[in-house]
Parts: structure tokens; sequence; C-alpha cells
């Protein structure tokens, strides 16, 4: 099986990531099209320099391996993607083959975490309109961050029996500290998940937001709720 994982930045696809590849059966890529999206915009995203000389910028070479031998000969590729990395002209072949998931976290959220990380967010940057243009493209199964944190083994059970996976229980934890597969900016996004063993708790109160970043959330929002009303449930 080949997972494509999209959601938008700050939405605990890290995590998700981390459990899937804590799997024996599962391989696992970060972002495969960041490096290509960087270098076909010209963004000058934090450690810009650094991932476009780390990471392949073809997109066609990317798109191959997508679409390629799974590394390490696991049956099962854990693929984690962002809809705005998906720049017009990009292949998008590789993806009829995949099973694929949608990885939602409420806007207010997003922002507020974002914010902490890169100044002067943009609706393309969150990427809600985006994500939900890509689920009326390719379909998929829609999971909500907010249910994985207040229940990590019933939201990973139901993912898995949603796409036709045995539960594996190696999902729920993992040790402290980089993987091999964290793509070249987990340096300046990856400290939380980093020092993380496992799922966080439930989240609190949602962050009160104003000006511009209120402005964000109204234009997210009924994109966010959209997908959200098809999520699946523990």
């Amino acid at each position: 099986m080949r997972l494509a994982v999209w959601s938008g930045p700050r939405n605990l696809s890290t995590a998700m990531m981390y459990a899937f590849a804590g799997r024996a059966d599962f391989a696992a890529w970060d972002e495969p099209f960041y490096a290509p999206f960087l270098a076909a915009t010209g963004r000058d995203d934090p450690m810009r320099d650094a991932i476009l000389a780390a990471e392949e910028t073809d997109p066609g070479k990317v798109a191959e391996r997508c679409a390629g031998p799974i590394p390490g000969g696991r049956p099962h590729f854990y693929m984690k993607h962002m809809p705005l990395h998906m720049v017009d002209g990009f292949p998008m072949g590789w993806a009829r083959d995949c099973v694929h998931v949608h990885l939602l976290r409420h806007p207010a959220r997003v922002i507020a975490s974002y914010g902490v990380k890169r100044e002067g967010a943009t609706a393309h940057d969150i990427g809600f309109e985006s994500q939900a243009g890509l689920y009326d493209r390719i379909g998929g199964v829609v999971i909500d961050s907010a249910d994985i944190r207040n229940d990590p083994e019933g939201m990973l059970r139901a993912l898995c029996a949603a796409v036709g996976l045995d539960f594996d229980p190696a999902m729920l934890s993992w040790p402290a500290g980089p993987r091999p597969y964290d793509g070249a900016w987990a340096p300046h996004w990856y400290d939380a998940i980093h020092r993380s063993t496992g799922f966080a708790g439930p989240e609190g109160r949602l962050p009160v937001l104003d000006g511009a970043q209120a402005a964000l959330l109204e234009g997210a929002l009924p994109h966010y709720e959209r997908l959200a009303a098809k999520r699946i449930r523990s």
C-alpha cells in the first residue's frame, strides 16, 4: 500500500508519520515535493538553501520515486504530503495507485502555531482551500487531529480499518529524537516532536485571533468545516 497523507502545516502530520513509520511494515518519506515547490516558486522559507541542497528538486524525479520501489523492501509506504506543494504542472499520475488520507486541524490552532515559526502567513500557506480542492479531485479518508489527540488508539484503529490495514500498537509511541527520514527542514520545525514519545493529550480552548490572523481564520473555516463533516470517528 502507498499511503499519501495530505495536510497543511502544524497539523500533527509529523507525529502521524512517526506513528506509521514505527511499524515494521512501513517506510516513510517526509514531504517529497517540498524542495521542488521551493525551487519552482522561489519562496523564501526557513532553511531554504539547506533544503534545496539536500533534497531532490526535480518534481518528475520525485514523482518517479513516489511510484517506484518502496524503500527497504517494505510492503507499505507512508508519504507525508502538503497540497500547497503541488504546483500546477507537477506530475500527479503517481497518486492514482495511492490510498489518500486528509489530515485536518482547526484553522485557529494552525494559524496560531504557524505564526510562532513563520510570520505573515497567507491563506495559501495554511492550505485549507487547496486541501479542500484536492479532496474534491482525489477523494480519500478524512481524519481530524483533535480526534486523534483525544483518543489516539481508537482513532488509529479506525484509520487503519478505513484504509484496509491491521492496527499495530507500535503506532502509539516512538523514541525521542530525530529520524533518518526527517526532511532537511526538521531543525527549524520539529523541535517539539523530537522531544515527544507519543501523541500529546487533548488541546485546550481554541486560541483567540485578531487582525490579519482573524481574517485568515474567517477564510479558512468554511473549507475546514466542509471536510471535517466527512471525518471518520473512533
